[in-house]
């Protein structure tokens, strides 16, 4: 397995797939996709992408901190879930991240993906809310 920055347009089939199913693939498309700050990452078995995570300098008006990442779009094939994937991602992201002098990355995460994000150090901020035509998801921060 490795991990190499991708580009926008690289995400979308894996994120209908996982994030949208059923979905038309332009809903896949998300707001700040192409920004200059904006990165994605890709993680590779066999040369196949198998996992994504997109990476926003986008600020949540719930945190202080002057500037911020917002993590989207993470999402693994079924058939590559448990093997680490979005660990590395993350991993990865960490670096650039701080590179770019921001040390807080924040998400909605779906609840069922809440478990994974506390292993790696996100922590819940505030109450469950509801995603429209998405599902339920919680504020969730990791400080770098």
């Amino acid at each position: 397995m490795n991990v190499r920055q991708i580009d926008s347009k690289d995400t979308h089939q894996i994120r209908n797939l996982v994030l949208r199913p059923g979905l038309p693939v332009e809903t896949c498309y998300f707001d700040g996709d192409d920004d200059e700050m904006t990165f994605h990452l890709g993680a590779f078995i066999d040369d196949k992408l198998a996992s994504v995570a997109s990476f926003y300098f986008n600020n949540s008006e719930k945190f202080t901190n002057e500037y911020q990442f917002q993590l989207r779009g993470m999402a693994t094939l079924e058939k590559h879930r448990g093997k680490g994937l979005s660990r590395s991602l993350l991993e990865t992201a960490f670096p650039i991240i701080l590179r770019n002098h921001v040390n807080l990355l924040w998400c909605n995460a779906r609840t069922e993906s809440v478990g994974f994000y506390e292993k790696v150090g996100f922590n819940i901020e505030g109450d469950e809310f509801n995603i429209e035509g998405v599902g339920k998801h919680y504020l969730m921060k990791k400080v770098i």
